[in-house]
């Protein structure tokens, strides 16, 4: 699969946790054009688990975002995304800068997120949390093509993930 990714634009990757979002942000993005909200919870609070850290990571993410995007800059949000209100205020800054926004969603079977989380060091989430942003993930299918995505692309299987090639259009 090709995904086109103009630039600029704002480039959400939407998954539960495990599903491999990061992986797949470092395998074709920059560095610099990566804001994950993992980072900046260990930017805030020197450790990328502590939830309680969540509201000041997402500041300093929304933040980010806001200055790249002023500056046209191609940035790439990584974070789990599966509820609309989490994803609203990122297309809004998308909006007000006049630039395109595109989903990357890992719609995968449940087993891949369990088996890939099982296996993260250090960063292991519960099951019945993965289950809950399952379900999230899912209630948001159906509405995603409503909320001001200029394109939305659908990873359904690790092949998915695996094979997709990405394309930067300037």
């Amino acid at each position: 699969m090709v995904l086109t990714i103009p630039r600029p634009s704002l480039v959400l990757l939407i998954g539960v946790s495990g599903s491999g979002k990061s992986t797949f942000a470092r395998r074709h993005f920059r560095d610099t054009e990566i804001v994950s909200s993992d980072h900046c919870r260990a930017l805030v609070s020197d450790d990328e688990s502590d939830q309680a850290a969540t509201q000041d990571a997402f500041e300093l993410l929304h933040m980010i975002v806001e200055k790249r995007l002023k500056r046209e800059r191609l940035t790439v949000v990584d974070a789990t995304s599966v509820q609309e209100w989490a994803r609203a205020s990122l297309l809004a800054i998308a909006h007000r800068f006049g630039i395109a926004a595109l989903a990357i969603v890992f719609d995968l079977p449940q087993e891949v997120y369990v088996r890939q989380n099982r296996a993260r060091v250090g960063r292991m989430v519960e099951d019945a949390v993965l289950a809950k942003q399952v379900a999230h993930l899912r209630e948001s299918l159906t509405g995603l093509a409503s909320e001001g995505f200029k394109q939305i692309y659908l990873l359904q299987s690790v092949e998915d993930v695996q094979s997709a090639k990405i394309v930067i259009e300037n």
